[in-house]
C-alpha cells in the first residue's frame, strides 16, 4: 500500500512539473520587458521592478511625455498612465465582487489599472488589480 501511495505521489509531481513550468515560461522576465516596451516607442526605461503581481517603471512614451507603466508578466499587455479607463469605479466594485471577493473598498485608478481592496472568501484581506479596458482580474496580492 505505501508502495502504491508513493508511486501516485511521484506520478502527481511529474504531471504537475511541466504545467508548472509551461507557466513559468511564460511568464515575461525583465530583459523580456525591457524589449517588449522598447518595440512599443518607450524610451528611458527606469527603475524596471516587479511589484503587486505586475512589472513597473517611469519611462519616456513615444510622444516625450514621462509615463507611469505597468506591465503584466503573464500577457505582456502595457498600461500606461495616461490610458481612460472604461469602467467606472462602481463597475468595477461589482466585478470584484462577481470574482467572489467582499467588502470591496478603496478603489483606485492609478497608471492605467484599477486597484481596489477587498477581502477573501477565508477573510483575508487583498488588493486586487483590474484591467481598465476589459475589466478583467490582473493580480492578487494580500494586503
Amino acid at each position: 500500500m505505501k508502495l502504491r501511495s508513493l508511486s501516485l505521489a511521484l506520478l502527481a509531481t511529474f504531471v504537475a512539473a511541466p504545467a508548472f513550468a509551461a507557466d513559468k515560461a511564460t511568464a515575461l522576465a525583465e530583459p523580456q520587458v525591457r524589449e517588449l516596451l522598447t518595440k512599443q516607442g518607450y524610451t528611458r526605461i527606469d527603475d524596471l521592478e516587479f511589484e503587486d503581481g505586475m512589472w513597473e517603471t517611469d519611462a519616456t512614451s513615444a510622444d516625450g511625455n514621462r509615463v507611469d507603466v505597468r506591465v503584466d508578466p503573464a500577457s505582456g499587455k502595457i498600461f500606461a498612465e495616461d490610458v481612460v479607463a472604461t469602467f467606472s469605479e462602481e463597475d468595477i466594485k461589482a466585478k470584484v465582487t462577481a470574482a467572489g471577493y467582499s467588502k470591496v473598498h478603496d478603489v483606485d485608478y492609478d497608471d492605467g489599472v484599477w486597484k481596489a481592496d477587498a477581502e477573501r472568501e477565508d477573510g483575508k484581506n487583498v488588493e486586487v488589480r483590474v484591467d481598465a479596458k476589459d475589466g478583467r482580474i490582473l493580480a492578487v496580492e494580500n494586503d
